[in-house]
C-alpha cells in the first residue's frame, strides 16, 4: 500500500506539472520546475510529493508566496486512487494500466477546469495508443494479454465500436447543442469509449451526465452559475472513467440485480 500511494503520488506530482505546462506549450522537459512567482528554480527538497507542501506549510521557499492547493490534492488523489486499483488487484499488469488510466483522467479534468480546454496533444495520443491496443483491451479497460486470434478480435471490435459510437453521439449533440458542447467533450467521449468499451462505456457516460445534471442544479440554485454560464463537461466524464475503471463492475451488477428485482415485482 505505501508503494502503490507513493507512486501515485509522485505521478500526481508530474500530473500537477502536465497541468501547468501543456496548456501554455512549455516543454515537460526544459526548463526544470520553477516558481511561478519569483522564478527560483526549485531544488529536489521542494518537490518531494506531499512532504514538500507540508514541510513548506504551502508556501514557496524562497519568495513565501503562496503553492496552489491544487498541488497537494493531485498528489493526494492519485496516491489514493493508486492504492485503491492495488488493492483490487494487486501490484500487476491491471494496476499499471488503470494507474495510466486514472492519471490521463485527472490531467484532463484539471486542465479542463482551469482552462476549459480538452487539449489535443493529450487526447490524439492516447487514441493512437488505445487504437494499437484494442486487440488486448476487454470491456472494462482491463488489459488481458496471450488471446487467441478470435479473442483479439472480439476485443478489437467491442473497443473500436464504443470509441466510434460515443463519438459519434456526442458529435450529433455537439451539432444540436453547440453551446452546450464542444469538440474537445466529442473527443474525450470517443477516448472514453476506447478506454472502456462496452458496456463500460455506457456506465460512464451515464454517471457523466447525472454528475454534471446534479453539479449544475448545485450551482444554480446556490447561485455561483447562471443558466447561460458554461459548465466544463470533461471534469464528469474524467470522474466518470476512474469509477468505471475501478468499480465498473461492481455497478454494472447491482444495476442488474435492480432491474431483476423491479421485473420479478
Amino acid at each position: 500500500m505505501v508503494v502503490a500511494f507513493s507512486l501515485g503520488a509522485s505521478v500526481g506530482s508530474l500530473l500537477n506539472l502536465a497541468a501547468d505546462r501543456l496548456p501554455q506549450s512549455i516543454s515537460m522537459l526544459r526548463p526544470r520546475s520553477f516558481c511561478d512567482s519569483c522564478g527560483h528554480a526549485l531544488a529536489i527538497l521542494d518537490l518531494i510529493p506531499l512532504i514538500s507542501y507540508l514541510w513548506l506549510r504551502g508556501h514557496c521557499r524562497h519568495c513565501s508566496s503562496r503553492i496552489p492547493v491544487r498541488v497537494i490534492l493531485v498528489e493526494a488523489i492519485n496516491g489514493v486512487l493508486f492504492t485503491i486499483s492495488y488493492l483490487r488487484n494487486g501490484l500487476g499488469i491491471e494496476f499499471l494500466a488503470i494507474g495510466v488510466i486514472v492519471s490521463l483522467m485527472l490531467v484532463v479534468a484539471i486542465i479542463d477546469l482551469e482552462h476549459k480546454l480538452i487539449l489535443n496533444r493529450v487526447i490524439y495520443p492516447a487514441i493512437l495508443v488505445l487504437i494499437f491496443l484494442a486487440p488486448f483491451w476487454t470491456g472494462l479497460g482491463f488489459p488481458r494479454p496471450f488471446l487467441g486470434s478470435a479473442g483479439m478480435l472480439a476485443s478489437m471490435a467491442n473497443t473500436l465500436v464504443a470509441g466510434v459510437g460515443a463519438y459519434f453521439v456526442f458529435f450529433v449533440i455537439a451539432l444540436l447543442f453547440p453551446r452546450g458542447m464542444g469538440g474537445g467533450d466529442v473527443k474525450l467521449a470517443g477516448t472514453v469509449g476506447l478506454l472502456v468499451g462496452f458496456p463500460g462505456v455506457v456506465v460512464s457516460l451515464w454517471i457523466a451526465v447525472v454528475f454534471s445534471g446534479l453539479s449544475a442544479i448545485g450551482l444554480l440554485l446556490t447561485g455561483r452559475k447562471r443558466r447561460k454560464d458554461t459548465i466544463p463537461f470533461g471534469p464528469f466524464m474524467a470522474t466518470a472513467v476512474i469509477l468505471t475503471v475501478l468499480a465498473g463492475g461492481e455497478i454494472i451488477g447491482r444495476y442488474q440485480t435492480f432491474v431483476a428485482g423491479l421485473a420479478s415485482e
